[in-house]
Formats: C-alpha cells, sequence, structure tokens
C-alpha cells in the first residue's frame, strides 16, 4: 500500500477544501460576525495540507484501486472532521453533533441537528451550504481534475472509486478535462438558480445558498420553515423544482449539450426519471386535494415540489408533509426510493439500477418460457455485460441490508417503527428528512452521540454506493498489507 500517495493525494484536496472555507471569512466579516477562531482554522488548516504536500512533493502518486478506496474513505471521514470543527467552535454542539452535520452536508444529506437554524450565523449557515455545494458533484471529481494536472495517468481509478455512474463516459481526452468541465456547467447552473431565486424574491444570502444546496441536491436551507418560509411565493418553489430537477439528471447529459448534442436526454433513464417524477407528481396531487382543503394550485406546487425534493433525495421542505395522510406518505416513501439519475449530484437507488433490474427480471421470465433462447438484456440499444448486472444487484442487495440494518438499530434503540425506517432510508439515501420524529418539521439532534456516529456511517456508506465501503470488510483487501 502506497500510504505516501494516499497522504498526497487527501493533502492536495485538502488545500482547495480550505481554499473554499476561507470564503467563509468574508461573510463573517460583511455581517460584522467575530471570526477570529474561523480564520485561525482556515489558516492551519490549508498550512497543515500545505505542508504534507511539501514534504510529499518529489513522491510521484501511483494510486492503485486499493489506495482508491481507502483513499476515498479516509477523505470522507477526515471532511468530517474538518467540516465540524467550525460547528462545534461556534454552534455549542457536542463533537459528534458537529461530525453528523458535516458528513450531512458533503454526503448532501441535508439532515440537521439544529433546530433554530435562523440563530446561526451567517457564515455558519454560509459553511453549512458550501459543505453541500463541494460535496455535490464530488469532492473526489475535484481532486480528480487537481490531481491530472500533475499526475495525468494517475487519477482515473479515485474517480473509479467515488463516481456515482455505472460506468465512466470520457467525453473529453482526458479524464481532467471531463471532470472540469463538470464542475463548470455545475457552477453555471448554481449561478443561474440564485440569480432567479433573488428575482423572484430572496436575497442574495439566501439566494447563494438555495441555489448551493439545490443543485448538490442537498437540502440544508437558512431558514427554520424550510423553504416553506417562501410559500407565498409559488415562483420560489418552481424555479427549485425545476433546478432539484435538473440537478437530478446524469450531469455528462448536461455536457454533452455543450457539444451541441441532445442525446443524453433521450436516454432512458432520463425518460423513465421523468415519467416516475410526473406520475409520483400527480399522483400526490390528487390525493392531497381529496383529503385536503387546499386549492388545486397549492396541491400542484407542494406536491410537484415535495415529489422533486424526495425523488433527487434534495431533501426541502414546502410544507409538513407528513401530514398529509397514508396514501400521500405511501407516494412519498415510493419517491424516496427511486433516486436520481446516475452522474446526478442525487443519492438513492438511481434510476438506472431499476431499469437494469426490471429489464433483466423480464429477461429472466422469458429464459424460462424459452430455455435454449439467447436473450441478453439491451440499455439503450447497448448490451449490457453480466458484470454489470451482477454489480447492480449486488448494489441493490448491499443497499437494502444497509437499510435494513440501521433500521433494525434505530428499532433496538426503542424508537417507533416509522421513525426506524424511514430514518434509515433517508440516511442511507442522503435524503433528509423522513416520517414521525425524523420527519420534515423535525430534526435529528435528539439522537445521542454514539446514534449520531452511527447515522453518519451510514450517510458515507449511501454517499460513496456501498461497496466502496464494504470492501473494507473484506480479507482479501487487507491480506496483503
Amino acid at each position: 500500500m502506497d500510504f505516501k500517495s494516499i497522504f498526497k493525494v487527501l493533502s492536495l484536496i485538502g488545500m482547495a477544501v480550505g481554499i473554499f472555507f476561507a470564503t467563509e471569512i468574508p461573510v463573517a466579516l460583511y455581517y460584522g460576525e467575530r471570526s477570529d477562531r474561523l480564520m485561525i482554522f482556515v489558516a492551519l488548516f490549508i498550512l497543515g495540507n500545505a505542508l504534507i504536500w511539501t514534504l510529499l512533493r518529489n513522491h510521484r502518486i501511483d494510486l492503485k484501486i486499493r489506495e482508491s478506496i481507502l483513499s476515498v474513505n479516509l477523505l470522507w471521514i477526515l471532511l468530517g472532521i474538518g467540516g465540524g470543527i467550525p460547528l462545534y467552535l461556534y454552534t455549542q454542539v457536542s463533537p459528534a453533533s458537529a461530525f453528523f452535520e458535516a458528513i450531512s452536508g458533503f454526503t448532501t444529506t441535508g439532515a440537521t441537528v439544529y433546530s433554530d437554524i435562523e440563530s446561526l450565523p451567517h457564515f455558519i449557515l454560509f459553511h453549512r451550504s458550501l459543505m453541500h455545494w463541494m460535496g455535490g458533484m464530488g469532492i473526489i471529481v475535484l481532486g480528480v481534475g487537481l490531481l491530472s494536472m500533475i499526475n495525468p495517468s494517475g487519477s482515473l481509478s479515485l474517480f473509479k472509486a467515488e463516481s456515482t455512474g455505472i460506468q465512466i463516459e470520457k467525453l473529453r481526452p482526458k479524464i481532467k478535462d471531463t471532470a472540469l468541465s463538470l464542475w463548470g456547467i455545475y457552477l453555471a447552473l448554481t449561478v443561474i438558480d440564485a440569480i432567479l431565486l433573488k428575482v423572484f424574491g430572496m436575497n442574495w444570502f439566501d439566494a447563494v445558498n438555495h441555489a448551493f444546496s439545490t443543485l448538490s441536491t442537498g437540502g440544508f436551507s437558512t431558514k427554520n420553515a424550510s423553504m416553506g418560509y417562501w410559500v407565498t411565493s409559488p415562483a420560489i418553489l418552481w424555479v427549485t423544482t425545476i433546478f432539484m430537477i435538473l440537478a437530478g439528471i446524469n450531469f455528462l447529459a448536461h455536457l454533452r449539450l455543450l457539444y451541441r448534442d441532445p442525446s443524453g436526454y433521450w436516454s432512458e433513464e432520463v425518460r423513465w426519471y421523468l415519467i416516475v417524477f410526473f406520475v409520483l407528481s400527480v399522483a400526490l396531487t390528487l390525493t392531497h386535494e381529496i383529503v385536503d382543503t387546499a386549492t388545486l394550485s397549492f396541491s400542484v406546487t407542494h406536491s410537484f415540489f415535495t415529489v422533486a425534493s424526495v425523488m433527487t433525495t434534495t431533501g426541502f421542505a414546502s410544507t409538513n408533509y407528513g401530514v398529509w395522510g397514508h396514501a400521500a406518505i405511501a407516494l412519498i416513501f415510493l419517491a424516496m426510493l427511486v433516486g436520481g439519475n446516475a452522474g446526478s449530484t442525487a443519492g438513492g437507488v438511481k434510476v438506472i439500477r431499476y431499469v437494469v433490474i426490471i429489464k433483466t427480471l423480464f429477461a429472466e421470465l422469458k429464459r424460462i418460457l424459452h430455455p435454449r433462447a439467447l436473450i441478453a438484456v439491451y440499455v439503450d440499444g447497448n448490451k449490457l455485460k453480466e458484470n454489470v448486472l451482477a454489480s447492480t444487484f449486488g448494489f441493490f442487495v448491499l443497499y437494502i441490508f444497509t437499510n435494513v440494518l440501521l433500521s433494525v438499530y434505530l428499532y433496538g434503540r426503542g424508537f417507533d417503527a416509522m421513525t426506524s425506517i424511514s430514518g434509515a432510508l433517508a440516511i442511507v439515501g442522503n435524503i433528509g428528512p423522513g416520517f414521525a420524529k425524523v420527519g420534515p418539521a423535525d430534526n435529528f439532534g435528539f439522537f445521542t452521540d454514539f446514534d449520531k456516529i452511527i447515522l453518519s456511517i451510514g450517510m458515507i456508506i449511501g454517499r460513496l454506493e456501498c461497496y466502496t465501503v464494504y470492501v473494507l470488510l473484506s480479507v482479501s483487501f487487507w491480506k496483503k498489507f
């Protein structure tokens, strides 16, 4: 194991993260908030990583798959620690709570331990949203862009270890160019979203923070009522709905559009993603209309917003949908199970996996009727290899296993079934709010410190899509140490 390469990678990404953290200092100064401890922390954070980088500057980075996997897991733990320190210094929460909040930020889960968000300093609110934004496209993708500048051939394995797609599709000759192009699109959509939110009534601070949370499909808000604060501004809710849906689409499709190729939007995954979103939104609208006296426009706005928020694992709330009745909760549960596209900032199972699983099941049914026939599974006209099918089913099993394990843990701790099941699904799926005690009107602050550490691990497992974490439990991974 090349530990020098691992430390050099972590220090490189750490310096980049530290530079992003430094942007919080002007926010604190602008609002007249004490930032002396923040300045010291940022300076030490950047200098510490710079020192490690300097000591290893002559070491050639050579990441193989083992080093990549270990780097990714260590990175997310270190991000939780680094991102949690400002929260611990300024908000009087326990170290475990700060770690939970930071992991929730970087994994774009959006579950929070704070009950009074509006009492937090502006730079802390910005810190939470910034963690979302960095984690949304993937800290590792940023790292790949930087690593490739100094080691053009050694970063692909790191990209594979963290990226959310079933396979990597390089639209540019170098993976560095692909990573940086994706970040460019991500930044452009964030800016457009922030401008539109400002135009329709938010101030600049709220607009930037919510644009960060929206494009990252994170869900942290600057308001206690989340997006419900702007319940009288349907335009803000619809803008957010649209950008949540865009963030849930494979960013490679957006990148293709830059090359005047819209074919990415006609893929089976995107088509089914939009169909499922529309069907669930209409069904939730009708359900809400039956059990509530609200106007049709209210039901449409909040139903489409809620499905977009839950399905893309953003986690914003425009209203307390937990009181909409059993039928509505069942529909929202379905949305929680869906997720966005592979290669998007959304979490969850991902639509493409459902497409692959369903097509494989139908292929198996055909084999029963025609045992001698050669039946293959195709997606977008491409025949899928057996290892892709096996990997997809393997992920699904691990995903369900993780949810069951976490649900059993929470239920064993004495929480009710709805809190346990929906809480586990919200954590592993990186969604944020669930139902009952972890509903959209509540928070995760009531859990013990040990619970928060367990839930943080669940968020990391979900963010890294199971395999990258569970492989650490394999004897074969460690046997050559």
